[in-house]
C-alpha cells in the first residue's frame, strides 16, 4: 500500500503544518514518533522473524497501534521522511553498548542533510537513545532535552560513534561509517537479530517508550519508570501485572496466548536459559 502521511501523522499527533523538511520539523517528527509508537521485541521473542513489508509494517504499528524494534520502527520513519521531503541516506551501525568496539551491522538509523549539516535521526534505538536528531558535523557535547550527547570518532573503524554521557563518564552507544545500505543489507541484519544465537532479542524482554516527563523502560520483568520525580523501579510479578504494565505504559494489548509464551521467555531470560 502507499504510505498515508495523513494517517501516520494521526498516529503519532503531528500537526500537519509541522510536517515541514527542516530541522524544526525532523525533530518533531522524530520525538512524536518515540513518544507515540513503542521499541518493543515481542514478536521476535516469541520465534517470529519481523517482517518487512510494507502493508504488514503499517498493519502492525499503525492499524494494531504495536510497537517494533529499529527496523520496523525506521522502515516507517523513512517513508515519513521521505514523505515530507527530507533528503535522507540510511546507515547501518555497530551496537556497542559501552563496548570500545561494535558486533556486527544491526542497527538501522538514517543521515539526513538540512541545509548542509548531516543529522543522526534515529526512532529506533529505545533505551538510551537521543530522543531528537544529533548534528555529525561537531564533536562538541549536545544537550537534548536534559540528556547529554556527543559523536565521536574511532580512527581505528573510521566510525562516526554515538555517546551519552551517563554518571560513571561517556558511554558508546553504536558506531557507523557512511558505506551505502542496500534494502537486502537491512534484511540481513534484521533476520540476524531475530536468530542468532549472540542477540539478545530473542531471550529477553526489551521495551520502551518516551513520555512528556521522561521515559519507561522494560527489561524482562524489570520495569523503570522516569520522570520528573526521579525514577521508580519495579519487578513484575505475575503475568496479570506484565499485561497491565504493557497497556498502561505502553498502550499495547496482545493476545492471551502471546502474553503466556511472553511470561515464559522472561522467565528463562531471568536466568539467563534458552526458552
Amino acid at each position: 500500500m502507499k504510505f498515508q502521511l495523513d494517517q501516520y501523522l494521526q498516529r503519532t499527533g503531528m500537526n500537519p503544518a509541522d510536517a515541514i523538511a527542516d530541522l524544526a520539523g525532523l525533530q518533531k517528527l522524530q520525538l512524536l514518533q518515540m513518544k507515540a509508537v513503542a521499541f518493543e521485541n515481542i514478536d521476535v521473542l516469541t520465534g517470529q522473524v519481523p517482517s518487512l513489508n510494507d502493508d504488514e509494517i503499517w498493519d502492525k504499528l499503525l492499524i494494531q497501534k504495536r510497537g517494533g524494534y529499529c527496523f520496523e520502527l525506521n522502515h516507517l520513519f523513512g517513508h515519513a521522511l521521505d514523505a515530507i521531503g527530507f533528503q535522507s541516506v540510511s546507515i547501518l551501525g555497530r551496537v556497542r553498548m559501552g563496548a570500545k568496539v561494535g558486533g556486527p551491522r544491526t542497527h538501522h538509523a538514517f543521515v539526513v542533510t538540512i541545509n548542509g549539516t548531516d543529522w543522526l535521526a534515529d526512532a529506533g534505538f529505545g533505551g538510551p537513545a537521543p530522543t531528537l536528531p544529533v548534528n555529525l558535523d561537531t564533536t562538541e557535547i549536545q544537550d537534548i532535552r536534559g540528556e547529554l550527547f556527543r559523536i565521536g570518532k574511532d580512527d581505528a573503524s573510521g566510525e562516526q560513534v554515538l555517546e551519552r554521557k551517563t554518571a560513571d563518564g561517556w558511554f558508546s552507544l553504536y558506531g557507523f561509517d557512511r558505506v551505502p545500505v542496500m534494502p537486502p543489507d537491512i534484511q540481513a541484519a534484521n533476520f540476524l537479530c531475530a536468530r542468532w544465537d549472540q542477540s539478545p532479542f530473542p531471550v529477553h524482554l526489551m521495551m520502551n517508550i518516551i513520555t512528556e516527563a521522561g521515559r519507561v523502560n522494560l527489561f524482562n520483568k524489570q520495569g523503570k519508570i522516569i520522570g520528573n520525580q526521579g525514577q521508580q523501579e519495579l519487578l513484575l510479578g505475575n503475568i496479570a501485572e506484565l499485561e497491565s504494565f504493557l497497556k498502561v505504559h505502553f498502550r499495547i494489548e496482545i493476545d492471551s496466548q502471546t502474553l503466556r509464551t511472553v511470561w515464559s521467555r522472561i522467565n528463562a531470560g531471568q536466568t539467563g536459559m534458552a526458552a
